[in-house]
């Protein structure tokens, strides 16, 4: 199946503080907050929504390709996923541009603060699905909040199978350029609190975004995932992890995992099952991109939380 992942691609660098961020803060005194956290730990990752679900959807069997924009700085990265089993021909490497950074520090609690520096993605609206051969699936990711538009509005025209994951755009985009990802998509993913941000936004409920798409999915952490279908909603619990090393990534862990599901036609169950064994390996590495298992040993995990897996390799 042709998978194209859109989103961002990035650098991660990761910082550990060992105190807890809500410690620091002052009730009365946050109109003029000026707080600097001292790092016991820093990790450059490779990062970014797009390769991380892709990377996912490879350790899982498929070979999807990314489109997006990277910089001068992304030959090491570009051959490392084209290893790892992700087309990198639609990534469009911007002259004079670095690829863009994520800067995120992680408190004793999980609480995460950080920073994206655009760069490469700015350019990300110059790619078009009308330049590439038909996808089956898509993935609509964070990126540049005008691309993210452009590449949903063409997506419908094209009838392009996409799920929009408008994630930490969020907070960056209007009600207007929210509800154009939500028109045509066959799936809207995002967190419990994305999902506020978009009901305030649009004034759109689960109800009203079922009238269009197949399945809204709402992501929970460690309560799981909650997804609403024609049929009614469906609980999916996270799956128990060994240890909590890091919860970067695990988002786009989840969504690989759930990728997977649709590409094999699997029910909606089994593709929120997917994302949550898919999320728990990436929760239990520093990373997006830095664990690894067989299709037989994320098989088995899936089989021992949630029995028989309906579908194969």
């Amino acid at each position: 199946m042709n998978i194209i992942v859109t989103g961002s691609i990035a650098y991660d660098y990761l910082m550990t503080f060992p105190g807890s961020f809500t410690d620091q803060l002052i009730p009365d005194q946050l109109a003029h907050v000026s707080l600097s956290f001292l790092a016991d730990t820093l990790v450059r990752r490779r990062g970014g929504c797009a390769p991380n679900i892709a990377y996912t959807l490879a350790l899982l069997g498929e070979h999807p390709a990314i489109m997006g924009t990277a910089g001068i700085d992304f030959d090491e990265y570009s051959h490392w996923l084209e290893a790892a089993g992700v087309d990198t021909s639609h990534i469009k490497q911007i002259p004079g541009e670095f690829t863009s950074s994520f800067f995120c520090t992680t408190d004793s609690q999980n609480n995460q603060i950080a920073t994206f520096y655009t760069g490469a993605m700015s350019h990300a609206g110059e790619l078009s699905f009308r330049d590439t051969s038909k996808p089956d699936l898509v993935i609509i990711s964070p990126n540049d909040p005008g691309a993210m538009v452009q590449y949903a509005r063409e997506c419908r025209e094209l009838g392009i199978r996409a799920i929009y994951d408008p994630g930490q755009q969020c907070a960056r985009s209007n009600g207007d350029e929210l509800r154009e990802g939500i028109a045509g998509a066959s799936v809207l993913i995002c967190n419990e609190y994305e999902f506020e941000l978009i009901r305030a936004k649009t004034g759109l409920g689960e109800s009203d975004i079922l009238a269009h798409a197949e399945a809204l999915v709402i992501t929970r952490g460690a309560s799981g995932s909650n997804l609403y279908t024609h049929e009614g909603r469906i609980d999916v619990p996270a799956v128990p992890e060994a240890a909590i090393a890091d919860p970067t990534g695990v988002g786009d862990a989840y969504r690989g995992g759930f990728m997977k599901g649709m590409v094999h036609n699997a029910s909606w169950q089994t593709c929120g099952r997917l994302g949550s064994v898919a999320a728990t390996y990436a929760l239990e590495h520093v990373g997006g991109q830095s664990h690894t298992y067989t299709w037989q040993e994320f098989k088995t995990r899936y089989e021992a939380n949630f029995g028989k897996l309906e579908i194969d390799n």
